[in-house]
């Protein structure tokens, strides 16, 4: 679980600089401004729970059934969050409607709520 979470935690950095160049360059070109600050929020948190997935990967041995909640909720909860987030900002520039995603965005950000609650449950058994 140690090595997954570490490889989530690089991937998603490695992508978000990737999707944070392309909204910054390709995408100012084409989107309205609100589906750009929109792509923007999803870059960031990606960024963040990135940092976060190598920092609890370098600091947890993922032995425990609530270390592995934890590292899925944040894995899960950023896919659910920033991919539905890009998809729904690229829609109208598609032309498809993708309604079925706006639901999925709230979901993901309940995710990421669960695992910071955990990681605080975590820490304040371990110290």
């Amino acid at each position: 679980m140690k090595k997954l979470v570490l490889l989530f935690g690089a991937s998603y950095g490695l992508l978000s600089v990737i999707f944070g160049a392309f909204g910054a360059h390709a995408l100012k070109k084409v989107l309205p401004e609100t589906a750009l600050q929109s792509f923007e929020t999803g870059v960031r948190y990606q960024m963040y729970h990135g940092i976060l997935l190598l920092l609890i990967g370098f600091f947890f041995a993922f032995e425990t059934k609530l270390e592995n909640y934890m590292a899925w909720s944040f894995i899960v909860g950023t896919i659910l969050f920033s991919f539905s987030i890009y998809l729904l900002a690229l829609n109208n520039q598609w032309g498809y409607q993708l309604r079925f995603l706006g639901p999925i965005t709230p979901l993901g950000g309940l995710f990421l709520i669960i695992g910071w609650l955990l990681l605080l449950v975590l820490v304040f058994r371990r110290f």
